[in-house]
């Protein structure tokens, strides 16, 4: 294109030179229609060279999974200066996963269990920034004599179930957050979630509703926006949040590799800085949340609002959290080794601080 432009502006000095001496009219008519001809077509060669810088702009290839804490990453690309953000979404967040270490895109939102099992296996991860926690609700059926945050009249119910030999089933995704908080939040009142209660495994969040009304199960640990649907559906009513634990309410993380650190630094950057700028949207904009949920789901707008409730938009890396929820996942079998020097050094805040002006004293270190 260079030579293109050089090729018209020899072209147009010609041009110039040959109109210095006096000419008939038709002559001069003939040269300035020539030079307008030549103007638009240096137009157009300048349109192409600005287009080919455009499509070598430096690119990013996110992941995030179709959950209620995760579709805001759907809004990265329009919050990207100086990058592409090529945002791909995932069934789960193990897809996300499975696509970062296979090297299929270069940043992938996961949770802080995925970190943890990740390192676990010795998998190439680097976090790099926060994204959004929470989404945690514990339900109980509606005819359990249950008071909302009370675990006393909890614990009365369990003990009555066992006093009359039956099993109090509690449910949960086994390994996601979810499971996690609510194994965490039983352990710190004392209840032996091995011993006091039978553990009941529904893979897929979607089916949580159905089990409770067939009655399969008494309480449930589940994630937005399912906990919304259930309760509106009155299918079974709110204990609480589980988030009086060691893991707090941490979810979701934003992950890249090595190589990609080593390649890409910038726009890694340019990356957290857009995630940073999504949750402060969101954060400031829960109808727009619930619009972007509606949209990337298909969920109904009304428990879509419900669900924004108990979203926490949040761009730090929880450091001391991070590792109690490996130690967890250890102590749980969920993982096979002590990953917790792992999960500390893998948890890069150059970016997030470059992103945020603020140190990684400020921002969960």
């Amino acid at each position: 294109m260079i030579a293109y432009r050089i090729q018209f502006g020899i072209g147009i000095a010609t041009i110039i030179a040959r109109t210095r001496n006096p000419q008939t009219t038709d002559r001069r008519s003939a040269v300035r229609k020539l030079l307008l001809a030549t103007l638009i077509a240096l137009g157009f060669a300048s349109l192409d060279v600005a287009s080919t810088f455009a499509q070598v702009e430096p690119s990013i290839k996110l992941g995030y999974a179709k959950c209620a804490h995760c579709t805001p990453m759907s809004l990265t690309p329009q919050y990207a200066k100086g990058v592409q953000i090529d945002a791909v979404g995932f069934n789960t967040g193990t897809d996300a996963l499975t696509a970062l270490v296979s090297k299929n895109i270069d940043v992938a939102q996961v949770t802080y269990l995925h970190y943890a099992i990740a390192l676990d296996k010795g998998f190439d991860v680097v976090a790099i920034s926060g994204q959004v926690n929470g989404g945690s609700a514990m339900l109980v059926g509606n005819d359990l004599e249950v008071t909302p945050n009370d675990w006393a009249s909890l614990k009365k119910v369990i003990a009555d179930f066992k006093a009359a030999g039956k099993p109090f089933r509690v449910a949960a995704s086994r390994g996601n957050a979810q499971d996690i908080h609510m194994r965490g939040a039983f352990a710190k009142q004392g209840i032996d979630i091995n011993k006091d209660v039978q553990f009941v495994n529904i893979p897929n969040p979607s089916d949580h509703l159905q089990a409770l009304r067939r009655g399969e199960i008494e309480l449930i640990c589940t994630v937005e926006p399912f906990a919304t649907q259930i309760l509106q559906n009155k299918a079974a009513k709110l204990f609480g949040l589980p988030y009086d634990q060691a893991a707090g309410k941490l979810t979701n993380i934003i992950l890249t590799r090595s190589d990609v650190v080593a390649a890409k630094p910038k726009e890694l950057e340019n990356t957290v800085r857009a995630v940073v700028k999504v949750d402060e949207f969101i954060a400031g904009d829960k109808a727009a949340l619930v619009a972007v949920i509606s949209k990337i789901t298909g969920l109904d707008k009304a428990i879509a609002a419900g669900a924004v409730d108990n979203l926490d938009p949040d761009p730090k890396m929880y450091r001391a959290s991070a590792v109690a929820i490996a130690g967890m996942m250890r102590d749980l079998k969920y993982i096979n080794s002590d990953v917790s020097a792992a999960v500390e050094k893998n948890m890069d805040y150059r970016f997030l601080e470059a992103a945020t002006g603020k140190p990684k004293s400020d921002l969960g270190y």
